[in-house]
């Protein structure tokens, strides 16, 4: 469209456009408002809070596309129809957008709003670009995931914005990982794992992720953990004292219990940590009248690494750490020895040799994250000599296993 078919700029720098069309007497009363020279830089950093706010609100909504004014209007709500008056006046003079006019009963009636550069808004906005935000959700769409139950719920996801479906297809991805590092505990476990924080998943998110993947299946108990113990030691607690000894294979004691023990006796001769639940409960009642049995409940969760710390302050003794022949096994056993070293007590692996591993009757191939596992061991602090035995025969083997196979 020629400059010459515009009106000259009113006081306030506006021109208009008549949009008539012969053929179409409907659009005789109507006319397209924008700036005389719109604006090299709005400069948004430095607009009103509000204002920004609510602009972040309308480019959100309108995208490249003219947006109904009624529809700006209404979504800002009665409480802030001055400040959309202000705000659209604003825009307007800064040609940050133009106005499509009807002229009916006397007077011009604002119809559609076109942002002239909605990609310059939203950078200087901050927001994210809405393809940008599709094509992140189908890259963590492509990486593949291990279980069922997950594969479906991520199906189910494609269908969504990618603003409500990206942060639950990664927390679908950050359980599959949980759920192949044979990782346990709570709600605020997982929390912590998927989101660096404890209290990062919402109760929507909760009750939806429960309903897809069912969390029994994951290891995520939403009821309080327990750590199991057998000793024949006597803890005490402000309402008195219970001998573990006592009992007949092992006790099962929450984490507030094991918090509130105010002084303990007759420590063991030496903790076995054993991760398989089967296995410790087989090494449990089989252990000496003087010898302890922990579970380790996979990689140590937060709460599980507290009540351990607790016990060895009140019942400090050496460690012998059983987990499965395999990466993770080390790296768990490295994870709960780190306790004991933490308390200066020593430990070593237990039941983790190479002739374990070989002597079992069936074995599962090594897979690609089993071998950046193992790498990424490798690349760290030396590993103990029985755990160092221990890779180089998975590696050779390119195989692991399970302990419930000997143990």
């Amino acid at each position: 469209m020629s400059d010459d078919a515009w009106s000259a700029p009113d006081g306030d720098g506006i021109r208009s456009l008549r949009l008539s069309d012969p053929k179409r007497a409907s659009l005789k009363g109507k006319r397209l408002r924008r700036a005389d020279l719109p604006s090299a830089g709005l400069g948004l950093d430095t607009w009103p809070g509000d204002e920004r706010q609510l602009l972040a609100e309308w480019v959100r909504r309108a995208g490249d596309k003219p947006t109904r004014h009624s529809t700006l209007m209404a979504s800002a709500g009665a409480a802030r129809s001055m400040l959309a008056d202000r705000l659209l006046q604003r825009l307007l003079r800064e040609g940050a957008v133009e106005i499509e006019e009807s002229h009916e009963r006397g007077h011009w009636w604002p119809r559609q709003v076109r942002f002239i550069a909605p990609a310059a808004l939203r950078a200087g906005l901050g927001l994210a670009e809405p393809d940008a935000a599709r094509q992140a959700y189908l890259d963590a769409r492509s990486r593949p995931l291990g279980h069922p139950a997950l594969t479906r719920a991520a199906e189910a996801l494609d269908a969504q914005p990618p603003a409500r479906s990206l942060p639950r297809l990664e927390l679908l991805l950050a359980l599959d990982t949980w759920n192949a590092e044979q990782r346990s505990g709570t709600w605020r476990d997982f929390a912590l794992f998927a989101r660096g924080h404890t209290k990062q998943i919402s109760e929507a998110e909760k009750t939806w992720l429960a309903d897809e993947a069912g969390l029994a299946d994951f290891r995520i108990s939403p009821h309080t953990p327990l750590l199991r113990l057998r000793a024949p030691s006597i803890i005490r607690l402000p309402g008195g004292e219970i001998a573990l000894g006592a009992l007949p294979d092992f006790a099962a004691l929450t984490p507030a219990t094991v918090a509130a023990i105010s002084g303990a006796r007759q420590p063991p001769r030496v903790w076995h940590v054993v991760e398989n639940l089967s296995s410790f409960e087989r090494v449990a009642r089989a252990c000496a009248a003087d010898e302890g049995a922990l579970w380790l409940p996979g990689y140590p969760p937060s709460w599980w690494q507290q009540a351990v710390a607790t016990l060895l302050r009140h019942l400090p003794a050496p460690a012998r750490i059983a987990c499965d022949p395999d990466p993770d096994g080390i790296a768990i056993a490295l994870q709960a020895g780190s306790l004991w070293s933490a308390a200066g007590l020593p430990w070593q692996p237990w039941r983790m040799s190479p002739a374990e591993l070989l002597g079992l009757p069936t074995h599962r191939p090594l897979d690609s994250r089993d071998r950046q596992l193992l790498a990424s061991l490798h690349a760290g602090t030396p590993l103990p000599p029985e755990l160092a035995a221990l890779a180089e025969a998975l590696l050779q083997l390119s195989g692991k296993g399970e302990q419930e196979g000997y143990l």
